[in-house]
């Protein structure tokens, strides 16, 4: 508490005015720190502007590549013994993935709707792209592995194409 009120300038009875403990504080911290609301928005923006469910998809996922808030997500602020989150920053994290996944499994489905896509489950599809794009954004949040975004986007977003292909589509 000494290093936090010496950094903000602050005494400790000012701390603990606005908050009941070092917990309190914790959780404060935590909650604004791992929310992604803007980062959703400016998916929504970019896919809103794409014309079609490829076009749609293919921003949503250079939006999420380029634009993910890895900074955010500080593992070591979030990290309560050996690995795992703790519960105000699991709920939080939890709340905001599903609104990410609820958001492509939109898009997949107008895919599957208007015949860009092959007849699939959307969740199923939506949580596998999801699951590829994870995997470049929490290599480099956990291991510092780079990537680049419009690189991986164009090479994801051509996979999933293609495993979406409808089987009787003729070429436009």
């Amino acid at each position: 508490m000494r290093d936090i009120c010496r950094e903000a300038s602050v005494t400790a009875p000012t701390v603990y005015y606005y908050f009941k403990n070092k917990e309190a504080l914790f959780e404060a911290v935590q909650r604004e720190t791992i929310t992604m609301s803007g980062f959703i928005a400016r998916l929504s923006e970019e896919c809103a502007k794409a014309k079609g469910p490829k076009a749609q998809l293919h921003a949503f996922t250079r939006t999420y590549l380029s634009y993910f808030p890895k900074d955010r997500l500080n593992v070591g602020l979030y990290v309560r013994h050996s690995t795992e989150l703790d519960s105000v920053g699991r709920k939080s994290l939890q709340t905001e993935l599903i609104r990410l996944q609820t958001m492509l499994t939109k898009l997949v489905r107008r895919g599957v709707d208007s015949g860009d896509f092959r007849k699939t489950d959307p969740a199923m599809a939506a949580e596998c792209l999801l699951g590829m794009m994870n995997r470049f954004v929490f290599q480099q949040i956990h291991f510092r592995r780079s990537y680049k975004p419009a690189e991986a986007a164009t090479y994801l977003s051509d996979f999933f194409f293609q495993a979406m292909k409808p089987a009787n589509k003729k070429k436009r």
